[in-house]
């Protein structure tokens, strides 16, 4: 394992104190903290209890007297790990997590749209659906990449992603503690690029696919660290035969040049892309590699604001005040979307006709399954006794 980013170390660091220190006055906005730690080298620091924000509201009250600033620490930072198929992502990612006391994000999966609170999955009722207004999953476009609801695939995944963003931004917000995130809604495209390029996805769709993913950088907060496992097309193929997944392993779609556009995607736009707003460290993960040495690179970085770059931008911050309407923002505005542009008829693969989504609506009537959970009368809940 090597690291092809060269970091410089940063000598002996006194622990930050984000209500004394991190908002000093200052000319320009000032990144909060410059470094990372290690639980291993952490400083004593007794943030205020996590903010129940998934049950309670987060409002003007709170924003005043639970100062998002007291829960900052040198670790509240946003880091993601990229890279192809079967890299070791989601293993690393945890091991990373546990090393710098973060919170784990799984990559975004359709089980996240698709399974109910209650268990129920809706793609039991895909017998009795137009293929059109299918649930469909990954797997299904991995084995049939001519699938007809693979851009809606590709939406659902934009949007699954972008959530799920949003939702480690609230979490950050609202605890203090820093999140690793398996894959993240920014390197969503690369995969979106090679369809295009295989000739599964138009470019009329890639147009209004690009319209959507502007947005992000609009709401969003771009990661402060950005760390790919770089292996070759060759050892993707061997390591998608090792783990034998069965949409994978005989899959049409998971081909050498698939995966080079994919590659290609990564390095030539992501990382280039990242790496002026983020810190980015690519490792050659060919036969793996060891997190403690990541962890050590990882303590090294500067993250020293500096008012002529655009790295870090995103969370330059001149008052406590602006944490606090940022904290509101990814706390309740959950249903932040990316595009409302109807596609219409111009484009067809996103296009639903009538009958197709009566079909749907009546369906998910009949079977109950859009109620809260507790709210369901068809399936006993006694819905009287909650006004």
């Amino acid at each position: 394992m090597s690291a092809l980013r060269l970091v410089r170390p940063l000598g002996r660091r006194l622990h930050c104190q984000p209500s004394e220190h991190l908002l000093q006055c200052a000319k320009f906005p000032r990144v909060l903290c410059s470094f990372i730690s290690s639980k291993a080298n952490m400083g004593e620091y007794q943030r205020p209890p996590p903010f129940p924000y998934k049950e309670q509201k987060y409002n003007r009250y709170y924003q005043v007297c639970d100062r998002t600033i007291d829960r900052f620490n040198e670790n509240t930072k946003v880091l993601v790990v990229d890279g192809p198929i079967a890299a070791g992502k989601s293993t690393f990612a945890k091991q990373l997590a546990e090393e710098l006391d973060m919170l784990y994000f799984p990559e975004a999966d359709p089980d996240m749209s698709y399974i109910l609170p209650n268990g129920f999955d809706k793609r039991q009722l895909n017998s009795r659906l137009p293929v059109r207004v299918q649930f469909t999953d990954i797997k299904d476009i991995t084995r049939n990449p001519k699938h007809p609801n693979i851009a809606q695939v590709q939406m659902l995944m934009l949007q699954l992603r972008w959530s799920q963003y949003i939702d480690a931004l609230a979490h950050l917000f609202n605890t203090g503690q820093g999140v690793v995130m398996d894959r993240s809604v920014y390197s969503d495209f690369v995969f979106m690029e090679a369809l295009v390029d295989g000739g599964y996805l138009s470019k009329e769709f890639k147009n209004y696919y690009e319209k959507s993913f502007e947005a992000i950088f609009l709401l969003g907060k771009r990661p402060h660290l950005v760390i790919y496992l770089d292996i070759p097309v060759k050892t993707v193929l061997e390591r998608i035969k090792q783990r034998n997944r069965d949409w994978e392993v005989n899959s049409p779609l998971l081909t050498e040049k698939y995966l080079g556009t994919m590659e290609r995607a990564y390095k030539l736009t992501f990382l280039r892309e990242m790496s002026v707003s983020s810190e980015v460290l690519v490792y050659d993960w060919s036969n793996f590699g060891e997190v403690e040495a990541v962890v050590d690179d990882i303590e090294r970085l500067d993250f020293t604001e500096d008012p002529y770059s655009h790295k870090f931008n995103d969370w330059k911050v001149e008052y406590d005040r602006q944490l606090g309407y940022e904290r509101y923002v990814y706390t309740n505005e959950k249903d932040l979307c990316l595009e409302k542009m109807d596609p219409g008829l111009l484009l067809p693969e996103l296009f639903r006709n009538h009958y197709e989504n009566e079909a749907l609506l009546l369906l998910e009537e009949e079977m109950g399954i859009n109620y809260e959970p507790g709210y369901n009368p068809k399936q006993g809940d006694n819905v009287l006794l909650k006004v």
